[in-house]
């Protein structure tokens, strides 16, 4: 883990850039009814009912040392 942190430490070269990347997968959703409005002192209220709507993938992409970042949603 050391060296991986250490990667981290070393100066900008663009011809060996550092990259950090992520993927989440997730599922879309939809309300069926309505949310209740907030009364003074409640919060929100939110039926526990939802409607699938398919699901996504996002992928991110990073170069911290050059300020660069690439989003992706599949």
């Amino acid at each position: 883990m050391e060296k991986v942190l250490d990667v981290y430490k070393r100066p900008y070269d663009p011809d060996f850039p550092v990259v950090c990347m992520d993927e989440s997968p997730k599922q879309l959703i939809a309300e069926t009814k309505t949310p209740l409005s907030a009364k003074a002192g409640r919060l929100a209220r939110y039926d526990y009912e939802y409607e699938r709507m398919g699901g996504c993938n996002i992928f991110m992409a990073n170069e911290p040392l050059a300020g660069t970042r690439m989003v992706k949603i599949t």
